[in-house]
């Protein structure tokens, strides 16, 4: 495994990383800035999770702790457990981006055609935010429809 802390272009697939270099993170409510990795492929298209389920993921900028609530909730949220089960380059580590952290992967990767994508941010007990990195519109959307689901995982800037 490469373990370079040297990342590649943005936009490029960082060997041993588990992804695409989605460049860095910044550092936002106390947490440090971080190299952002995301998955190369979405892994499905899959539901957020169950309508009138209130969730203690709501951070817009910590998808990590939205993505480990959401697994410890009681119902089930499949587009949070395939992220938390994905592996890459030896990785296990990845989890649903936050809102914040997909629009940073939109910002500086605008030009891929990926549709709407899941964040693990949600919003009302009926929606969480997804945005459609065809064009980075953010939008709620109902946690019963189906949308790609996307891991991505931090690596520590060093």
């Amino acid at each position: 495994m490469n373990n370079s802390i040297i990342p590649p272009a943005i936009g490029q697939v960082w060997p041993g990383q588990g992804g695409i270099y989605a460049g860095i993170a910044p550092a936002r409510n106390g947490n440090a800035a971080y190299h952002l990795i995301i998955a190369d492929s979405d892994i499905d298209s899959l539901e957020w999770g169950p309508y009138d389920d209130e969730s203690s993921a709501t951070s817009l900028i910590d998808g990590l702790a939205n993505t480990q609530a959401l697994l410890e909730s009681g119902p089930t949220h499949p587009a949070a457990q395939a992220a938390a089960a994905y592996a890459a380059d030896g990785h296990t580590d990845f989890y649903l981006p936050a809102a914040a952290e997909l629009y940073e992967a939109w910002l500086n990767l605008d030009d891929r055609p990926w549709g709407w994508t899941w964040s693990s941010s949600q919003r009302t007990t009926s929606s969480a935010l997804c945005l459609n990195f065809a064009d980075g519109t953010q939008s709620l959307s109902g946690k019963s429809y189906a949308r790609s689901v996307r891991p991505v995982r931090k690596v520590p800037i060093q």
